[in-house]
């Protein structure tokens, strides 16, 4: 193994004396290091353009004045740049405490071993902001590799890659360049130990690590360094002096600009193939460069776009049937019997109704709903019901083939070992400065900081009535959308009765329809308020909670969040698919809300068209904002923020300038992206079975989303830190919940809000001819009232035709009956066939599911003798090196090496090979 290392004879930088007659004052090596200061000035500034030559190997001179500052390396062209802190420096009331702050923050992070390099606010663009860039040395990357427990390459994978597959080569156009796919090749690899570098293939010190990894290192330390003590408590992070302004801004660099690769040879220019691989539209087709996300930007946002990718994909099937199932509708419309007898002037026609209102409504004849009982068949046929079932066992192939693939995914990644690691390191800064007390760890024997339980009842208190308080918010608006639903109709009946211009469109545009297409329009532009309120007052209290873990921290948040939205946006389609309609009473004991509004009733073709148009305008609304706020919002802010520096030549716009201009993807952005896929996922399951174009409208969105959300973090957003997961974390155990309670509501959704179970008991049950079997169905379906039985209160103001009986939509006997208006025989036959069929159709989905869940395992085969393989290659490998290293104790006459320890070593290696 060739190990390369920096040498001083290979580098060395000049510099010229500064007024203090200090060359360096770097904390580790004089000859590399420079300090970063204050307020810079020619004496505190360290190595300046002016100042600054480099001597190379072939003793070649470069001036650094004449060098791009679009870089990724500082002055001496030789040190990376791993992180950039930025500031202004303002001359306020608090500058001298800022500055107390800075100088002690950078002090500490040179005595942590970090060099740094300032720029004067002269060199930056707007002539403000000073620029403190970070490298990391050979000597603190391994230190923090260690502490981190990252795994490096120790031997090239020898397993052999799976067997192609013969139909690859018709999918050879959706694939990606070998060398963009698999940008580096596989290896095994072990957790990094500073005792055994011979170990490890080190063949070069600067690239061993790759730029996510430094960045990751160096945000450890940054989150961790102390800059002194305030009213009696230690502070320490870089999180607290962004928010209390002593710094505006802390990032690591993009290694190149998007649009064009850098000049500087050693850029891997990885953005740059990013970008024209993966972030641009025109490459939809194509899979994604999944290793090359995962090198970049980290496990993290690799392991979401992973997700996001085989969430589309696995949508394309659903799509197809559903499509399918919404063909079998169309091209079945001529035949519904049911549109057939509404429309017809001798049946519909001569079908009188009884008002839709008090007072204001007058009686209306059935064939005005003509066209819409046809477009309702498109959803509201039997194809519906297979639809449901078909989604119900569509998730749990998801579900059930999504944990194979992120099992492949943990063993590609070396993420099979890592949930003990993250227990062990993702212990919150936060945490520790807020928690004052402190306790023996059972398991490590340490001190560590802790809640007192009190202390924890108390905020969980706080946070449970927040949260409930703001469900009932939810909950109020709801009952305010539906009061403006009650309320708004009869005004509606009334302007299209009247008004001359709506005539030819009145067929298609009844009051009904009016009413819920308004409603869902304002339910919309509600739930955008409440949600931009309520994400700002989750993070509020989920911080207020003082989480342990910053695992801790997130599940707790998105399920504060996913609780929310869940109400917030599914709220209104619950009342639409289980409470409209279904509790209007009758003719002369109408049901109110609040003792005023009469309930709404259901058009008589069912409210399943309702429930279709508002999922449509929910769903449909929600993508369409999402991707505004997600592309144009950062474009236009990215466009205004750069306006100035957009001419200037490439020399004075510099690449921490060009990367500190851009928007900052936060702690929570893949938050935001999981929460938005996930209400998705509940819109194309949860309610599906009324609307079987749904995953169409999801695909089309996810082909579409993959693309802007590769785009804007390639080219909007600034570099994240690198991060690791090793799965999608607390959003599985949502998805699981969501694919079995939407079971339940698709099943209610057949049973109670179409119209499938009155046709079935009636073709089977009530039919009264032989050659037709469902002619007769609607007028089977209208119960009769006698006007005169009108109470004053719900009595129209006119009846210019004098009509004595009107119809209305139930199952209840005739007024000349002795039950009069009670509910009828076939009404409790009808209801028993419901709750039938509830029962039925949960039991078969759900034993399909867990028969293919079983089935299924969740670990591929192949995946499982991988792991075992490289954990025993692995161990073969740790135990050779040990036994290497005994032998050469023992032949330079090491005491303490004895032969039994040589034969112990030899033992176990033998163990391991028998395992």
């Amino acid at each position: 193994m060739n190990r390369l290392g920096r040498k001083a004879s290979e580098t060395l930088i000049e510099m010229a004396p500064s007024a203090d007659g200090e060359e360096s004052n770097g904390p580790l090596c004089e000859t590399l290091s420079t300090a970063g200061s204050e307020v810079p000035s020619s004496s505190e500034q360290g190595l300046s353009s002016t100042e600054t030559t480099l001597l190379i190997p072939d003793r070649q001179v470069i001036d650094k004045r004449h060098q791009s500052k679009d870089s990724i390396f500082f002055r001496d062209g030789v040190r990376r740049i791993d992180f950039v802190l930025s500031y202004v420096d303002d001359l306020n009331k608090e500058w001298e405490k800022k500055l107390e702050r800075r100088k002690e923050f950078e002090s500490n992070l040179q005595k942590a071993g970090l060099e740094l390099e300032t720029e004067d606010k002269k060199e930056s663009e707007d002539g403000k902001i000073y620029f403190v860039k970070i490298h990391a040395p050979w000597e603190v990357l391994i230190t923090y590799a260690e502490v981190l427990n990252i795994k490096v390459p120790i031997k090239e994978n020898d397993i052999p890659s799976m067997v192609e597959n013969p139909l690859d080569c018709m999918l050879t156009p959706f694939r990606l360049p070998e060398k963009v796919m698999h940008p580096e090749p596989d290896y095994f690899t072990a957790p990094f130990s500073k005792e055994k570098q011979e170990l490890y293939l080190i063949n070069d010190e600067s690239t061993f690590f790759s730029p996510s990894m430094r960045n990751r290192i160096v945000n450890y330390i940054l989150t961790r360094c102390p800059y002194g003590t305030e009213e009696g408590k230690k502070k320490f992070g870089i999180k607290r002096l962004l928010n209390n302004g002593t710094y505006s801004a802390a990032y690591p660099l993009h290694d190149c600009q998007y649009w064009k690769k850098a000049s500087d040879p050693n850029c891997d220019n990885e953005r740059y193939t990013l970008y024209m691989e993966w972030a641009r539209f025109l490459r939809f087709y194509k899979e994604q460069p999944l290793d090359l996300i995962r090198k970049y930007y980290g496990e993290k946002i690799g392991i979401y776009f992973a997700w996001l990718g085989f969430y589309t994909e696995m949508l394309f099937l659903a799509a197809v049937v559903g499509v399918i199932c919404f063909l079998y509708g169309l091209f079945t419309m001529d035949e519904n019997m049911s549109s057939k007898e509404i429309c017809d002037p001798a049946i519909g026609g001569e079908i009188i109704m009884c008002p839709l209102c008090d007072r204001e409504c007058e009686y209306w004849r059935l064939n005005t709903t003509c066209e819409s009982s046809e477009y309702s068949h498109l959803f509201d046929n039997v194809a519906t019901l297979f639809f449901a079932i078909f989604m119900g066992i569509w998730v749990t192939l998801f579900l059930e083939f999504w944990k194979r693939r992120q099992a492949r995914l943990k063993y590609e990644w070396d993420l099979v070992d890592f949930e003990e690691e993250q227990q062990q390191l993702q212990l919150r800064p936060e945490y520790e400065a807020k928690c004052t007390q402190k306790k023996k760890n059972p398991v490590t024997q340490e001190m560590e900081p802790y809640l007192p339980l009190t202390s924890q009842a108390v905020r969980f208190c706080i946070s449970g009535t927040t949260v409930l308080f703001w469900v009932s918010l939810i909950i109020a608006s709801m009952i305010a959308v539906i009061v403006y639903r009650l309320a708004v109709y009869a005004a509606f009946a009334s302007l299209m009765e009247n008004a001359q211009t709506l005539q030819p469109i009145s067929g298609l545009l009844t009051p009904q329809l009016a009413t819920s297409v308004t409603a869902s329009c304002l339910n919309f532009v509600i739930i955008m308020i409440l949600n931009f309120i309520y994400e700002r007052i989750a993070i509020w209290i989920t911080d207020m909670e003082i989480p342990r873990t910053h695992m801790e921290y997130e599940n707790r948040l998105t399920m504060k969040m996913f609780l929310f939205q869940f109400v917030n946006y599914y709220s209104s389609c619950f009342y639409v698919a289980f409470f409209k309609g279904k509790f209007v009473g009758y003719p002369g004991a109408y049901t109110y809300m609040f003792n005023r509004w009469r309930n709404e009733e259901c058009d008589p073709a069912g409210c399943l068209i309702e429930l279709t148009t508002q999922l449509t305008i929910v769903m449909a609304g929600k993508q369409i904002w999402g991707n505004i706020q997600e592309a144009i919002v950062p474009w236009i802010c990215n466009w205004w923020g750069r306006r100035k520096a957009r001419n200037n030549p490439e020399n004075l716009y510099s690449r921490w300038e060009q990367d500190h201009d851009l928007q900052t993807f936060g702690a929570l952005g893949l938050f935001y992206e999981y929460l938005e896929m996930v209400i998705q996922f509940g819109f194309i399951t949860l309610f599906v079975a009324s609307f079987p174009l749904a995953p169409l409208l999801a695909l089309m969105n996810n082909i579409l989303e993959i693309r802007v959300d590769s785009w804007k973090l390639t080219t909007q957003y600034r570099r994240p830190v690198a991060a690791k997961a090793h799965s999608i974390g607390v959003w599985q155990e949502i998805l699981n919940g969501m694919a079995i309670l939407s079971v339940v509501t698709n099943a209610f959704i057949v049973a109670f809000t179409s119209d499938m179970i009155p046709r079935l008991v009636y073709y089977y049950a009530y039919s009264e001819s032989d050659n037709s079997p469902m002619s007769g169905y609607i007028n089977n379906s209208l119960s009769v009232f006698l006007i005169s039985d009108f109470p004053e209160r719900n009595k129209p103001k006119t009846n210019t035709e004098n009509f004595v009986i009107c119809r209305y939509r139930d199952y209840r006997y005739p007024p000349d009956h002795e039950k009069k208006y009670l509910h009828t025989m076939q009404f409790w036959h009808i209801l028993a066939a419901k709750l039938a069929f509830i029962i039925i159709m949960e039991h078969v989905v759900f034993i399909v599911k867990f028969f293919v869940a079983w089935m299924i395992p969740d670990v591929p085969a192949d995946v499982k003798a991988k792991i075992k393989r490289e954990k025993y290659l692995t161990q073969k490998i740790l135990h050779e090196y040990e036994l290497e290293k005994l032998k050469e104790r023992l032949c330079q006459g090491d005491k303490r090496a004895t032969e039994k320890e040589f034969i112990a070593t030899e033992g176990r290696m033998e163990l391991s090979r028998a395992m």
